[in-house]
């Protein structure tokens, strides 16, 4: 068998099978797999970091494999030397290459062997949650590689004594230099400088690197230089032996010239390669170490230059230490991406006193304390972490707080990673981009001519203020028309021409209907205004103040619309505070939304409204509704409306609220929008959804403690908190696509009307698991003891409950056919105070002199006021309504009981708005980008007993594997005995 197959492959085999013919193999794989095990399940408790990833696997790994390395190799040639066997293998017909090969090959084989046995931890992961097999695959080659250059180290040791004992100690010394060399142990005893540079001489930083799903060239071969330098010496040492008392001749000193150049050659090549940064390959899902897409499309719409500048000290604090280089090699390839329109700065304040001036008083950029410790005494240092996009005469910030993430697995013990670096660097190119733009020409932006469209009545029938506005209009197009450079053309039309087929042309195409300025001046006329261009239709409305100022700015803002980069206007609706609070002090059960506001203010400009005038702000692009309370007729006009003029409505809203205090609190609440939601094939059902699939909270569970009965804070199982993923998020929406997990929060179920959407595009974005049901109940707060495992009653019924869901199509207006609420808001009031006065304008004259009544003159003046009011009967396709059924979604409060459950920041919320509001406003840059945070990826929900049976059936895996193997190691044993018997038997 042996006999025709290579020389190192007979050696691997006899290598290879020696290790199963002693105890050494079975040592080995078992306390590979025995450690391996409690590192993973206890020492960095897997189910309580509740991340979806294999890295408590192969955090330890670089340490683990120096050990168990030096066990395996330190007997490889000390035996043979304290045997005397060594000089028959140096004279037989194999070379020393090849025994060092075959030798070399076994070691290996037995680690990959050991490596294969824990294939069942990532499965097991795979699981229970979304895994990213990326850096899975990373770290197992990384595993190999580096067990590689260990082994090359064991062996070379074990060639250099004759004593095992040793050769142990050598190759764990050895194997303990090149890992001390990177860590932070010794890095962060340096400067930044000077730690980058250990950090590249060390392997367990370059392990880290590719467990990261990130094969660098760079990394791989600093691991086979290790590999091929000690293999090298390894090969001379042998050869040494060989010459051992024989006189010196020129074929030793040719044998010292060739390991030396080998030598020099393997370590310089490593120095050279730095200089390769191109040559890595991203594994991860969706690429997150790399520039996406959309980076790279912003960055080639640069038409200024750009400046990003790193600031960063030399010395920071040791867990903040090893992310610097990842974001320089990040921000590099920003600068490849730019082309000539980049430039890449990296500064330390610290050492030059005018850039230090320059980042407080210009940038606002100043160094943060960090407590740190020394060998000798603790301290504060202050350190720079900062990142600074420039673009014209705009410019954003990053600090730390941007770019890391930390999790906390218990009071010591934290994770630090970066976040999503090129979300946030993306985002401020974006944003100082955008704000430079809009500072100039609009048209310059604009990729086709645009028509602006009036759609007025002639002048004699107007009324007078709209007489006057007509000419405004008029001579302010023309002003555009001159900065326009061709790019506006403007048509004023009269729908009543020709008998009117124009106005029935916008009856049927946009719902326009004729108007009127009041119910005292019942004369109909026309005054709409729209842009048209690049297939796209974008009504520009009557602003409130029917003045110059206000229409250049509702124009303007209709143009931003429809040009690209601009920033979007999102007027946002959120509960009023009670009267009567401090106004520093939230009141108990009151929703605020500060993390919303600031995620979203990254990329939209937000404008905050009550809609009491019975309007949407002129420059809105999309209205957002966060838990509605009681809204009357004239602000549901005002969502109504802005509905039927095409634009995009998100209502988070359900039929119960609930106050978080010092506990629970859950009551009707009554959103206004029920009915029209209705009409609009929407239903919100008279209750809540409960999923055995939910997060955690801290709740306090009682205990009896003798005759005291105790309240103990435990992360227990909350049904109100239904744990979306899977097949509960729409992979075909990029809403939902890219988010892997969506906590809500007490939120009901959603019915579809089919036969009112017939016509319109459903798109159902959220679903509760199968398993879940519904109450109407009011107590939310769990009972652990009659109910154990979900602290709440159980139903029969259960099914997956729809609870968010966009409709887009064309929609009815809910007041077709009625009166317009805003002028009869304005009857009623007039009605009230003029009593049995023939006209308006005689009460206007007479209110002054009538202190009784010191308003009169006031709402009667509100008679005379022109208040242009109209009602557009039916939407265009581009309409849109986004139903998410809760009213606490997103609310500080709510998104602080979850990060609790998790022990880091959660923002699964706050990522599913941001990519509502970039769907719907049609910018969908950062959908693609958003969302990737380093602990982003979690388990899916289990109790205590599930976590038990995955643990301990990892276990039985594990034995189950090394019987595997011994039964293919008995067969082995058995075809080898049968082949000698032949052999024997034919002699």
């Amino acid at each position: 068998m042996a006999k025709h197959s290579a020389p190192w492959l007979s050696v691997f085999r006899k290598e290879f099978n020696s290790f199963f013919a002693s105890p050494a193999a079975w040592l080995f794989l078992g306390a590979f797999l025995a450690v391996n095990l409690f590192i993973f399940f206890w020492a960095e408790a897997f189910f309580a970091r509740n991340l979806a990833d294999v890295t408590p696997l192969f955090e330890w790994m670089p340490i683990l494999l120096i050990f168990l390395v030096a066990a395996l190799t330190m007997r490889s040639w000390s035996e043979e030397r304290r045997a005397g066997t060594l000089e028959s293998l140096l004279t037989s017909p194999v070379s020393p290459l090849q025994l060092v090969l075959g030798k070399f090959a076994a070691s290996l084989a037995l680690v990959a062997l050991a490596l294969l046995l824990t294939f069942p931890l990532p499965l097991t992961v795979a699981r229970l949650g979304s895994l990213d097999w990326g850096p899975v695959f990373g770290g197992y080659l990384a595993s190999l590689f580096l067990a590689a250059a260990y082994i090359a180290i064991g062996l070379y040791m074990s060639a250099r004594t004759d004593n095992p004992i040793v050769a142990l100690i050598l190759t764990a010394a050895g194997g303990g230099v090149f890992y001390l060399l990177g860590s932070n142990l010794l890095t962060a005893l340096f400067g930044q400088q000077a730690g980058g540079l250990l950090a590249l001489l060390g392997s367990g930083s370059r392990f880290d690197s590719i467990t990261r799903g990130v094969l660098d060239i760079r990394d791989l071969y600093y691991y086979l230089s290790i590999t091929g330098v000690f293999l090298a010496l390894n090969l001379l040492t042998l050869e040494r032996l060989r010459w051992a008392g024989n006189p010196a001749s020129p074929r030793h000193k040719t044998w010292y010239w060739a390991v030396g150049l080998a030598v020099a050659n393997l370590l310089l090549a490593n120095v050279w390669l730095q200089s390769v940064g191109w040559a890595r390959l991203d594994l991860t899902q969706g690429h997150i170490y790399s520039l996406s897409s959309a980076t790279k499309q912003y960055m080639a719409g640069l038409q200024e230059p750009l400046l990003i500048r790193g600031y960063f000290s030399d010395k920071t604090h040791p867990l903040l230490e090893p992310l610097v280089p990842q974001i320089k090699d990040l921000l590099k390839e920003y600068q490849v991406a730019g082309g000539g329109k980049v430039r890449v700065e990296f500064v330390d304040p610290h050492t030059d006193q005018a850039l230090e001036s320059e980042a407080a008083e210009k940038y606002g950029i100043r160094p943060v304390p960090f407590r740190m410790a020394s060998r000798y005494q603790s301290g504060v240092v202050n350190s720079y972490f900062n990142i600074l996009v420039s673009y014209g005469d705009q410019f954003q910030t990053l600090g730390y707080e941007d770019l890391i993430e930390v999790k906390a697995n218990g009071e010591r013990d934290l994770d630090v990673l970066l976040k999503n670096p090129e979300y946030a660097i993306t985002r401020a190119i974006r944003k100082t981009a955008n704000a430079y733009q809009a500072g100039g020409n609009t048209f310059t932006s604009l990729d086709k001519p645009v028509t602006f469209h009036a759609y007025v009545s002639s002048a004699d029938k107007l009324p007078k203020a709209l007489a006057d506005l007509r000419k405004e209009l008029e001579a302010t197009l023309n002003e555009m028309q001159q900065a326009a450079n061709g790019k506006l053309k403007v048509s004023f039309e009269d729908p009543d021409a020709n008998g009117g087929a124009l106005a029935k042309k916008l009856q049927n195409d946009y719902g326009y209907g004729p108007q009127i300025a009041s119910l005292f001046d019942p004369k109909p006329f026309w005054f709409y205004m729209q842009l048209e261009g690049n297939g796209s239709t974008v009504q520009v409305p009557l602003p409130e103040q029917l003045d110059n100022n206000s229409l250049k700015q509702a124009i303007n803002a209709g143009l931003q619309r429809m040009a690209p980069g601009f920033l979007k206007t999102v007027a946002i609706v959120t509960p009023a505070a009670p009267a009567g609070g401090n106004p520093y002090m939230p009141p108990q059960g009151s929703k605020r939304y500060e993390e919303l506001r600031k995620a979203l203010e990254d990329n939209v400009r937000l404008e905050d409204t009550d809609l009491k005038t019975g309007m949407v702000p002129a420059d809105a692009d999309l209205l957002l509704l966060l838990a509605p309370e009681n809204l009357d007729q004239k602000q549901l006009f005002a969502v109504d409306q802005f509905l039927m003029k095409g634009g995009s409505v998100v209502v988070a809203t359900s039929p119960f609220d609930v106050a978080i205090g010092q506990s629970l609190e859950a009551h009707k609440n009554t959103s206004g929008l029920e009915d029209w939601l209705k009409a609009n094939g929407l239903t919100l059902a008279d209750s809540m959804v409960l999923d055995p699939q939910n997060a955690q909270l801290p709740v306090p569970v009682p205990r009896q403690v003798g005759p005291i009965t105790v309240d103990e804070i435990r992360m227990m199982p909350y049904p109100h908190f239904p744990d979306i993923r899977k097949e509960g998020l729409n992979a075909d929406s990029p809403v939902t696509a890219a988010l892997d997990q969506l906590t809500l929060n007490w939120a009901s179920p959603i019915n579809v009307d089919k036969t009112k959407n017939q016509g319109r595009k459903v798109t159902e974005l959220l679903h509760s698991s199968p398993q879940s049901w519904t109450s109407n109940e009011l107590n939310i707060l769990p009972d652990y003891r009659q109910y154990p495992d979900t602290g709440f009653r159980p139903e029969d019924a259960r099914a997956p409950e729809l609870l968010g869901v966009t409709v887009e199509g064309r929609f009815d207006s809910w007041f077709k056919g009625k009166q317009s609420p805003l002028l009869e808001k304005m009857v009623d009031k007039t009605a009230d105070k003029t009593d049995s006065q023939d006209k308006p304008q005689d009460a206007a004259k007479d209110a002054p002199s009538d202190p009784a009544n010191p308003d009169a003159g006031k709402d009667a003046k509100l008679a005379d006021k022109t208040v242009v009011s109209s009602i557009i009967d039916r939407s265009p396709d581009s309409a849109r309504i986004t139903l998410v059924s809760s009213n606490a979604f997103a609310s500080d409060d709510v998104l602080q009981l979850a990060s609790q459950g998790m022990g880091a920041q959660y923002t699964r919320p706050l990522d599913f708005l941001q990519n509502v509001l970039d769907w719907s406003l049609e910018d969908q840059g950062l959908l693609s980008i958003r969302g990737r945070a380093s602990f982003a990826r979690t388990l899916a929900p289990m109790g205590h007993s599930a976590q038990l049976f995955w643990e301990y059936l990892n276990y039985a895996l594990a034995l189950l594997g090394l019987g595997a193997v011994w039964l293919w190691r008995r067969m082995a044993r058995k075809r080898t005995q049968a082949y000698y018997q032949t052999v024997l038997a034919e002699v």
